[in-house]
This record gives C-alpha cells, structure tokens and sequence, in this order.
C-alpha cells in the first residue's frame, strides 16, 4: 500500500472549498486546517452574503474574531490579519442557487480551476426546519455542489458531512457503515422521487400564497408538511429526510467523482482543541442541559435501555481530516461514521421515560380529571402540569431518534482508517473516541461550555436590547 505523506502535507500548496463556511463544525475545521499547515495554498469559504464585501464582513466578525483563532493571533501577532486574509477567500453564495450562488462568473472560474478538496458543510441543522428550506439546503445544495465538482478541473476529493440519523430505526441493533437504499423510502416499501417531492413542495406553496396565508401560517404549515413527509418515508424528521436525499444524490456521482461522506453523531463540544468546552448552538443534547437548568425539563427524555451516541466536536474535525488524508484511492468503501455508541459507549442510567411520564405526568393529569377541577387552584395545578407534559413531549418527538432509539453506530471503517495514521498524526488529528473519560468531560468540559454559550448568548441579547 502507498504510504501516505500525513495530515499537515496533505494540506501543503492545496486549494480546499468549503462550504456552510461559518457553521460551528466548518469553524473549527478552518482553524485546524490554517494551524496544521500554515502553508495551505487557500481556503475558498462559501457564506450566505449578497456581495463579496458582505462575505468577507461575516466571515471577519463570525469566524475571525472568535477566541479560537486565539492560538493564531498570539502565533503571528501583528501579522495575523494579512496571514489570514491571504490564505482565505470568502465566495459570496448560496448552496440553495445553482452555481452555489456565486454571481462573478470569473471567481466562479477560478474555484473551478483551482480547487482540489471540497468540503460540504452547508445544512440547516433545525430537526422541525419547514420542508422548502430543507429540500433547498440540505437536499439541492448537495445536488448544485455535485455541479461545480464535476467542472473542477484538479478535483482530488468531495468530502460531504452527511449524519448518522439519516439511519434510523426503532429496534436495538448495530448501523453499519454503508449506503442507504437507493430513491427508496427507509422501509424500502415505496419509491422515493426527488423531482416529485420539489413538485409536491412547490405545489403546497402556491397552494397557500393563492389562500393569501400569512407568514406564520406558511412557516408552520410547511414544517408541518416537513414532518409529515419525513414520516411517510419512514425519517424522522425533515433534518434526517433531506439529508438522506443529499447522500443520495452523492451516491449517483459516486462513479465519476471522488466522493466520500462522513457520518457524524451527535455533536457535541470541543474537548480539548484548540481548547475544551467550546460550542456555538444548542445541540440535541445541550437543549436538554439547558431547559433542565431552566426548570423546564424535570428529567431527561431518555430511556433506562438508550446509548448516548456523543462525539466532541474537535474529534469530528479530526476525523475528517483522517479521511481527506488517508481515504485510499480505488476502495469501493465511501462512508465513515464517526461516533461512540460501539466503541466508548455514554449510558444514562434512569428509569424509563416512559414509566416516568405516566407516574409524574399521566396519572395525575387523568386522576384531576376524573375528580373535576372545581377550583382556581385546581385548574392552575392542573394547567402547569400540563404545560410541563405537552413541552416534555414536544422535546421527545423532536429528539426521539437520539434520546430513545436503540440503535448503535458501528464505526469500524473509521477505525480501520486511523489504524492507517502515523504516529505524529496521532498526536496531531486524534480522533478515537475510546480515550474519551465520560463523565470527566461532561462534569468538567461540556456542562460548563454550554453554561458559557447561554451566558454569552444572554449578554449578546442584552446588548441587542439596549
């Protein structure tokens, strides 16, 4: 087997698009990449922005000034502004437009021309996001990407961040690294039509912009129709759905062009690099932190018998430049998974939600109601308690398929790839979440970084106020 030059050369003199470029994830892949190999030709960031000077505005105030840039600042000091600037370009887009959106047909040529990796990022994350931004994002943008890498005269390598609940099933039992059916629903009973569903879509639309809906009702009416479609096909919710479809969309390049997906668990933050606890967002998991440290949530929505599958943020980052530089060319296999329910496995031991519920929620709303709510007092308990039930529910549909399922993420490719790794590069991109201590980081890492996020979160509301 050819022996791979590692992780830092991989990078050397090469020109890497990225898109989604200022998510939590593409963040910290920037920063990486800029750290490993300070001789990286250029990093093309793809950001949502309606002109280039706009681009460079976001990618300045929500990338650049962030604190994990720091170890950069105090490396080049005075110099870090124009070391920066000369090795990215910020690319005004738009994933859900074709061309990705890039309007200046001569920069569109030069990506074209020069890039050789693609990272793809760019996704709406919201697990209830209405089905048009869905389709649009998650779904379409694969599909304009494919587009543009297949007119990459030096193309090297796709990587499309893709998640591991595009599998979802209810049962116990191991996910294997493998593709999903192809344009079949998750069962494999039904057909499944890109082109019927942006029809089926666009159709609803004009459904209720002829009604004169207003804003709300189409925003709520389409992540209704979200939800619904996701579950006739047999997803979990539009997130999951769309994002399925955008793998399949890879899986028809998969001949002509050098694609690989990563799957991801359920991220969650950093937990050493470039420093721990870092997280922007309330993912899955950090929602139930949060709105139980808000007295929302009374317990978790989770099950006596459910793994936690959980990876650190900077372990994914990690993980996929494991796969930019050591995936072997000529493998039939193109996905990886990227987790710890097999091999470090997070268990929560509490009792059943659902023998929760019905004890702490179920009985005693339909025991008041037997007896009769004959007072103020009665109906005021009655209607918190009620209040806290619907929201403990809405949580749980919503995060059904990573607090309740049973299912385990099998990660032996990954394995298999970082088996492949130097020993510098051990040092240098770890990402075996074997090492990890569980209980260590959730009590010293990640409560506390989430905790930060809010306070952050609240003072930036507050300033917004004044």
């Amino acid at each position: 087997m050819e022996k791979l030059p590692g992780a830092a050369e991989r990078f050397r003199g090469k020109t890497v698009l990225i898109t989604g470029a200022t998510g939590f994830i593409a963040k910290l892949v920037v920063e990486k990449i800029l750290r490993l190999q300070p001789e990286v030709k250029r990093l093309y960031l793809l950001v949502r922005a309606a002109d280039q000077v706009s681009a460079k505005e976001r990618v300045r105030s929500e990338m650049m000034e962030l604190q994990i840039f720091q170890p950069l600042r105090d490396k080049y000091q005075t110099h870090f502004n124009f070391w920066f600037w000369d090795k990215v370009f910020p690319l005004a887009g738009d994933v859900s437009l074709t061309n990705l959106g890039i309007g200046d047909a001569g920069l569109a040529e030069d990506v074209r021309k020069e890039t050789e990796i693609i990272v793809h990022m760019a996704a709406t994350v919201n697990f209830a996001e209405r089905y048009d931004t869905a389709l649009e994002v998650n779904t379409m943008g694969v599909k304009h990407m494919i587009e543009i890498a297949s007119k990459c005269t030096n193309l090297e390598l796709v990587l499309l961040v893709s998640t591991a609940y595009v599998n979802i099933i209810m049962e116990e039992g191991i996910i294997m690294e493998k593709p999903l059916q192809q344009w079949r629903s998750f069962n494999g009973r039904f057909n499944l039509d890109l082109s019927g569903e942006m029809a089926f879509k666009e159709a609803k639309l004009k459904e209720l912009v002829f009604s004169n809906a207003s804003k709300h009702t189409i925003r709520h009416t389409m992540k209704r129709i979200g939800a619904e479609r996701a579950k006739k096909f047999g997803w979990a919710n539009s997130y999951t759905f769309t994002k399925a479809m955008g793998e399949m969309l890879a899986y028809d390049q998969k001949s002509r062009l050098p694609i690989v997906i990563i799957r991801p668990t359920a991220v969650a933050s950093t937990l050493k690099d470039p420093f721990p606890g870092w997280i922007e967002g309330a993912k899955a998991i950090d929602t139930w932190i949060s709105n139980y440290g808000k007295g929302q949530l009374k317990f978790f929505p989770t099950d006596v018998t459910t793994v936690i599958d959980v990876v650190p943020a900077d372990i994914v980052v990690n993980a996929m430049l494991c796969i930019i530089s050591y995936h072997p060319q000529g493998t039939t296999d193109f996905i990886y998974q990227i987790g710890s329910s097999v091999a470090n496995p997070l268990k929560i031991a509490m009792s059943s939600f659902y023998e929760i519920m019905d004890k702490h929620y179920k009985v005693p709303l339909q025991d008041m109601l037997r007896r009769g709510l004959s007072t103020a007092e009665d109906h005021h308990i009655y209607n918190h308690l009620k209040r806290e039930y619907d929201f403990t529910v809405a949580v749980a549909d919503v995060y059904w398929s990573f607090t309740i399922s049973k299912m385990r993420y099998d990660d032996s490719k990954m394995q298999n790839l970082m088996a492949m790794m130097t020993e510098r590069d051990r040092e240098l991109i770890p990402c075996n979440t074997r090492v990890i201590n569980w209980n260590k980081y959730f009590v010293e890492t990640h409560i506390p970084g989430v905790m930060d996020y809010e306070s952050r979160e609240l003072i930036r509301a507050s300033r917004n106020r004044k």
